[in-house]
């Protein structure tokens, strides 16, 4: 049988306060790879904790996190960077692209950081953008992107590097429906080529995509049928 790539065990993050606040609470939960699971629930249930203890940004007060089988809580803060930096890519709700720097430069950005080989970053990064259908806009600023643009140009970004993962967060918040529509096919797309999708959402139409559906809700998770 083979070792997921995702695999929390009793898992519970604590905030602290008066009175202490667990945003999750004994969490488990296995993905294997090439998955695509969505995580639903409403506002303050629990989503965005889920998503920074999956990418690395934030660990467990209590429990187990196991990535492709390695034991995270045992790593130190830069062993964590560089786990999240060559396994992980990120897609949020606001792009977060640099409009000082073109759309290539920016998709090369985080293979500065994650050992690719400098003979190898300009031609990830354009593969990557035309993968998503944006090789001709590699020159332009960001600021000259439609928004559809914008969130094709953050995918190629997250998996120009190669990523076991891809964690999307609200990807098409920010999004009208039809170029929303467009950017989940993407998605979906990445997904048959065998790459691990989890999407945080709060759209149920959204989440009845996926090919698996688990609900978060006062940080307890629950699978649907």
């Amino acid at each position: 049988m083979s070792t997921p790539l995702i695999h929390l065990q009793d898992v519970t993050r604590s905030f602290p306060g008066v009175p202490e606040v667990q945003a999750l609470r004994a969490v488990n939960l296995s993905i294997d790879r090439g998955d695509y699971v969505s995580i639903i629930g409403p506002s303050g249930s629990g989503k965005s904790t889920m998503l920074n203890i999956l990418g690395l940004l934030d660990r467990p007060t209590v429990g187990e996190y196991r990535l492709a089988g390695q034991l995270t809580g045992a790593l130190d803060e830069r062993e964590r960077a560089a786990e999240r930096s060559r396994r992980i890519g990120f897609v949020f709700q606001a792009f977060h692209l640099m409009p000082r720097r073109t759309v290539l430069e920016n998709v090369m950005m985080p293979m500065l950081y994650n050992g690719t080989p400098r003979s190898e970053r300009a031609a990830r990064a354009e593969q990557a953008l035309d993968r998503v259908g944006l090789g001709h806009r590699a020159q332009f600023s960001p600021t000259l992107l439609s928004g559809g643009e914008r969130q094709r140009a953050a995918i190629a970004r997250a998996v120009a590097s190669q990523p076991s993962l891809l964690l999307a967060d609200e990807p098409t918040g920010n999004l009208d429906e039809s170029t929303g529509v467009e950017i989940m096919g993407l998605f979906e797309e990445l997904n048959a080529d065998g790459l691990t999708l989890v999407m945080i959402t709060h759209d149920g139409t959204l989440a009845r995509r996926a090919s698996r559906t688990i609900r978060i809700a006062d940080g307890h998770l629950s699978e649907a049928p």
